[in-house]
């Protein structure tokens, strides 16, 4: 396969999806004759840095690919880590072409303007002579099992909730939901309410409560979040920003809570179904959540918001509605991805379903042997192959754990065994270095909610 003029070898492509170029694949292709130092820095709240450190060719042959490739590794860093000012050191004029696709009317003016509203400071991209030190400021999260605990996990299909004793599940519940069609926030908040009280019945007291939901969140605020899409600035900044603290509170009173973004949840999830570290925690449903939990069991403070970071590198790769920008990973792993891949199966779906009932179509198909939706699965794990050896280049995990509705039941098992073989094949010293894994079948889909309960320490 072949892009900007740079050859790129490629053993497995999804059978479904023939012209997926792996972006990973593209990289090293790409750095095999770069010899031009260039270093890149995103900086985050707090003054918390990250740095990435490469190369580019610097020759005016491979100007659109050296283009191509710095903007795409900024586009990673920003979704990983998170942050409102690059910095890049050692190529004046990578930076000008940087600057001209992050700002406002920009090829990437959506990420430009989020990383501005979420950090809420400008964003800006600036040449220096020396990027600045790295700098993390990693934390403790989760693990407390004592007592009556609810945990709430937000999607954006369903939302889930447990009741959890002393660590251990009493009552689950799942209810399907519409939150991201609209734009009434009660509506969210009466769903909320209506989970919690639904847990609370199940135990003989509440003692805290846990949130797991999609989007940003600081101070158990929320920043930015796509469940909320349709909701007006007005009344996200007067009836979102807080909308879990007021559910709870008015609900239970004064008793210890947290909120944290799904994919932190997900990867606690990971690290406490292994009781192991240095997770990376993949929940795919309505969209793909990511977190990370360090080899000391710390969040990172990043986004991880691989959802938004690129996995395929072809121009004609599909076009994500919300960001706008191609070849991201919702598309890859989440239920998109399955509805993305159907009519390639052979399977139509009725445009009359949500996408969750689609989802649910599909995996009915998965209770036939040698069913058109085998393809399906094959084709993800193809994706998700390729992928984890790009996402390990950055964390350097040790273990990954697939939860979510796209990884239940059978099709779940075929995405893993299909990852395996695609690993073991083109990244062999990746596949020696790391353990993905599927949870049992009730922790694949509830496994957060139950998370998500430990996240607050009682007082």
């Amino acid at each position: 396969m072949k892009h900007l003029g740079i050859e790129v070898p490629v053993l497995h492509t999804p059978e479904l999806d023939p012209g997926f170029l792996p972006l990973g694949k593209f990289y090293t292709a790409f750095l095999k004759d770069a010899e031009k130092p260039l270093d890149i820095a995103v900086e985050r709240a707090a003054g918390q840095v990250a740095v990435y450190r490469t190369r580019i060719h610097g020759t005016p042959a491979m100007a659109a690919a050296d283009r191509y490739y710095v903007e795409r590794i900024i586009k990673t860093m920003l979704w990983l880590y998170g942050g409102f000012k690059v910095y890049i050191s050692g190529d004046p004029e990578i930076c000008v072409a940087m600057q001209q696709i992050y700002c406002a009317g920009g090829q990437q003016d959506f990420d430009f303007d989020y990383m501005a509203n979420v950090f809420e400071h400008p964003f800006e991209v600036v040449s220096c002579d020396q990027v600045p030190q790295e700098k993390g400021d990693p934390k403790a999260i989760g693990r407390h099992l004592d007592g009556c605990r609810i945990g709430f996990d937000a999607g954006g299909s369903d939302r889930k909730v447990s009741a959890v004793i002393d660590g251990e599940p009493v009552f689950s519940e799942e209810v399907v939901w519409f939150p991201k069609i609209n734009s009434d926030p009660d509506y969210h908040y009466d769903g909320i309410v209506a989970a919690l009280k639904s847990a609370a019945e199940h135990m003989p007291r509440v003692d805290a409560v846990g949130v797991s939901s999609a989007g940003v969140y600081i101070n158990n605020r929320t920043m930015n979040a796509s469940l909320f899409l349709q909701v007006p600035k007005d009344q996200f900044d007067a009836k979102v920003k807080d909308i879990y603290i007021r559910a709870i509170r008015d609900t239970f009173g004064d008793v210890p809570y947290a909120v944290c973004n799904d994919g932190d949840v997900s990867a606690l999830a990971g690290a406490m179904n292994l009781g192991e570290n240095n997770v990376l925690g993949i929940a795919m449903g309505t969209s793909e959540a990511v977190g990370y939990v360090d080899p000391e069991g710390r969040i990172t403070g990043w986004l991880n918001e691989l959802a938004f970071v690129p996995v395929d590198a072809s121009p004609a790769a599909m076009r994500d509605e919300w960001s706008g920008d191609i070849g991201c990973g919702v598309k890859y792993f989440s239920q998109d991805a399955v509805i993305k891949l159907a009519p390639a199966a052979g399977i139509n779906l009725s445009p009359d379903l949500s996408p969750a009932e689609k989802l649910k179509e599909v995996q009915k198909l998965m209770d036939l042997q040698g069913s058109p939706a085998e393809a399906i699965y094959r084709s993800i794990g193809v994706y998700l192959g390729h992928a984890l050896a790009l996402y390990h280049h950055f964390y350097g995990f040790k273990h990954v754990l697939l939860l979510g509705r796209v990884m239940s039941g059978r099709g779940g098992d075929i995405v893993l065994e299909t990852c395996k073989k695609v690993l073991a094949d083109e990244y062999p010293e990746v596949a020696g270095r790391i353990s993905p894994t599927l949870p049992d079948e009730k922790s694949r889909r509830v496994g957060q909610s139950v998370a998500a309960a430990s996240l607050p320490e009682r007082k």
